[in-house]
């Protein structure tokens, strides 16, 4: 019997429970299993600002499915195919970037979500659709249920729209992005910064009043906080970050005065 692949996120977030996720910059589907094997629910690969190609995320999204794991995948901002081809490798998941108003969701919406959601050009050739192998009526059901789309709230100028932005149906995340709201108002990683604390708490609190699920960057260290917030999806750390700070890490002991020196630029910069 040809079965689909339930999202591991989505079960867990209508539960109620917390979703954790890691983000991998790298090519290698390799980390994205060892990543998968290790326990997170969710891995996040990029399309934004990587050089991936579109065959290198497709083995990586696989790499994940070995074990279960959801892949989310954050976009480009480009036509339409850029949109849902993550889904089509059967991805559980994209993140736009930048959204920038109700219209602009509106649109996401009217390219990601199958009939009556939306007008998502229909294929199902492909692994999610298990090449043609279900019934088109199951296959795009099951999508529109199984499939999530999250969109990033990273300037100031959507706040004002964000109850709007939440009304529409299948947007089902509003992912906060502290980094490049930090940048949009001109205050580069003062993440602490007063205007990025109301952004982040305004965000929780319209996904949870119109029953969205809110994400955003976190650390084990923060992670509570933002679980009080009303965060139920929260990315952990990311290849780059874990292979710089073991880097650091073992410079501390055989080199400290180097080591010491490159992290104080890398706080510096960041």
């Amino acid at each position: 019997m040809i079965t689909l692949s339930p999202s591991r996120v989505l079960q867990k977030l209508r539960s109620g429970e917390t979703v954790f996720c890691y983000k991998i910059n790298s090519a290698c589907s390799r980390i994205v299993e060892l990543a998968a094997v290790s326990g997170f629910d969710c891995i996040w690969l990029c399309n934004e600002h990587t050089t991936n190609d579109w065959e290198t995320l497709e083995k990586q999204v696989l790499a994940a499915r070995v074990e279960q794991t959801d892949v989310m995948v954050r976009v480009s901002r480009g036509d339409y195919s850029d949109l849902v081809k993550p889904f089509e490798m059967d991805a559980s998941g994209i993140m736009v970037p930048h959204l920038m108003s109700a219209d602009d969701a509106r649109r996401i919406v009217h390219f990601t979500r199958f009939h009556p959601i939306g007008r998502r050009p229909v294929d199902g050739g492909g692994i999610d659709g298990r090449f043609c192998l279900v019934p088109p009526q199951q296959y795009i059901a099951f999508a529109n249920a199984n499939r999530f789309v999250a969109v990033q709230i990273e300037d100031p100028e959507p706040l004002a729209e964000l109850d709007e932005i939440c009304r529409i149906p299948g947007i089902d995340m509003l992912f906060f992005g502290p980094g490049d709201f930090s940048h949009a108002i001109g205050e580069l990683g003062n993440l602490d910064h007063p205007e990025v604390c109301r952004a982040r708490k305004l965000v929780a609190q319209k996904a949870r009043q119109y029953h969205k699920f809110a994400g955003t960057m976190g650390t084990p260290d923060n992670y509570r906080a933002l679980e009080a917030m009303g965060y139920r999806f929260i990315n952990l750390g990311g290849d780059v970050l874990s292979v710089g700070n073991d880097c650091r890490h073992m410079l501390d002991v055989v080199h400290p005065d180097r080591s010491r020196s490159a992290s104080d630029t890398r706080r510096n910069i960041f």
